[in-house]
């Protein structure tokens, strides 16, 4: 015996339209997503390996601070570079799914995300970022090169043909 969805909404399988093939465009930048999400874990390792560069920074920056001061500093950067890169990691994740199932919002907000991530790389390669030395500001460009390419394809013809496509529930 048949039941409905609960509240009375038709069940996806009743929407009488397959589900549209994810075309590769998408697949690929998918793909890229969960490199990012990798990319911002390894990030979080140069990070931590390039601590003594972010404590020549600080003292540079604030000569008149106590070397106590200074190891305060230094950890609370990197407190703010572990989470920052798993917070990272896990909106890579968040979208790859949703752009993967086709929600148009998911693509959307990932063009934002994108958005802020080149300010961030911008403000990065001004030199206004504390944090950071060369390897760390290299990999950052790496990591925006991969939004970079997935965003645009995710705004190719054949992925905005899949977006337009999906399911409305």
């Amino acid at each position: 015996m048949y039941q409905s969805y609960p509240g009375g909404a038709p069940s996806p399988e009743q929407y009488g339209q397959p589900a549209a093939p994810i075309p590769q465009s998408v697949t690929r930048a998918v793909q890229l997503m969960y490199a990012g999400a990798v990319a911002s874990l390894i990030g979080i390792v140069i990070g931590l390996t390039t601590t003594g560069s972010l404590r020549s920074a600080i003292e540079k920056r604030s000569p008149t601070m106590t070397a106590a001061h200074v190891t305060d500093a230094v950890h609370l950067e990197i407190g703010f570079a572990i989470v920052g890169g798993l917070i990272g990691a896990g909106l890579w994740i968040w979208m790859a799914q949703s752009n993967k199932a086709g929600k148009n919002w998911a693509r959307i907000l990932s063009t934002v995300l994108f958005a802020i991530s080149t300010i961030s790389t911008l403000a990065s390669l001004a030199g206004s970022a504390l944090a950071g030395g060369g390897v760390s500001r290299i990999y950052g460009i790496l990591v925006w090169l991969i939004g970079l390419a997935a965003i645009i394809l995710l705004w190719k013809r054949s992925s905005t043909d899949y977006f337009k496509s999906a399911p409305r529930y």
